[in-house]
């Protein structure tokens, strides 16, 4: 056993909120297999444009379906609260959320760009649902980011900041550097060469040095299984499965 979970994720993709919650509730469990797990930001409007994709909700067949299934996904994983945004296309545009996680990510410890990330996400689709792309919004999201934040049901310590108010500033500084726009221009590019065509984009590297590609949040069995971790698939159950003839519940 052992390998890497590598995720390409934006901000602007809910099912990428979901892949980043699920590989979190595991990622324990996956480091007692030897696995690790690194986040990539990504634009994904570059992706679509350099894949010829378009966003699901651009077909209408799509977008009602997706009222359904993005419901049923958000359940499964405890995020029932949020909403989409009243303009997702503009929203969408994330390039500067993006690169100041990218720097985040240069020059934090891991813990702290993942509770960055996992706050901005939040703050994206939890109402009111802030607006990201707006330098005023996004400084107010990293300024208001706890130590310790889980999610909705645990906003982390209230008395201690991710960043102080001067690292806010060198973070909302960074996202016009040159070193941060090539930065996220590279790890959008990466993901495209590996194959992205939306996102999440999972690259999952196993024991033997192999690689495959895996798109989506519900391909998480496909993907222990190309790892060869020990998992348990989706079962239907017998209506009186039990020994003492009560019924089986999920």
């Amino acid at each position: 056993m052992g390998g890497k979970i590598e995720a390409y994720i934006d901000l602007s993709s809910l099912y990428s909120y979901i892949a980043f919650v699920t590989l979190q509730n595991v990622r324990d469990t996956l480091r007692s297999h030897s696995v690790e797990v690194e986040f990539h930001p990504v634009f994904l409007g570059a992706i679509n444009v350099g894949s010829g994709n378009k966003p699901p909700w651009t077909l209408p067949a799509k977008a009602v379906y997706g009222i359904y299934d993005s419901a049923r996904s958000l359940e499964r994983v405890g995020l029932s609260h949020l909403q989409t945004p009243a303009d997702l296309m503009a929203a969408g545009m994330t390039v500067l959320p993006m690169r100041a996680l990218s720097f985040i990510k240069t020059r934090y410890p891991r813990e702290t760009f993942e509770t960055a990330f996992l706050y901005l996400f939040h703050c994206f689709w939890a109402p009111p649902n802030m607006n990201l792309t707006d330098p005023a919004d996004l400084k107010k999201a990293l300024c208001d980011v706890r130590a310790g934040f889980q999610g909705i049901h645990s906003r982390g310590d209230s008395s201690a900041p991710l960043f102080n108010s001067h690292e806010v500033d060198a973070i909302i500084q960074a996202t016009q550097t040159k070193e941060m726009k090539d930065l996220l221009r590279k790890t959008t590019q990466e993901a495209l060469d590996r194959g992205a065509f939306g996102a999440p984009w999972i690259w999952a590297t196993n024991s033997a040095g192999k690689s495959e590609p895996f798109f989506g949040s519900d391909r998480f069995h496909f993907i222990y299984k190309f790892l060869d971790l020990p998992y348990q698939d989706v079962a239907l159950l017998p209506p009186s499965g039990d020994a003492d003839g009560s019924k089986s519940k999920l």
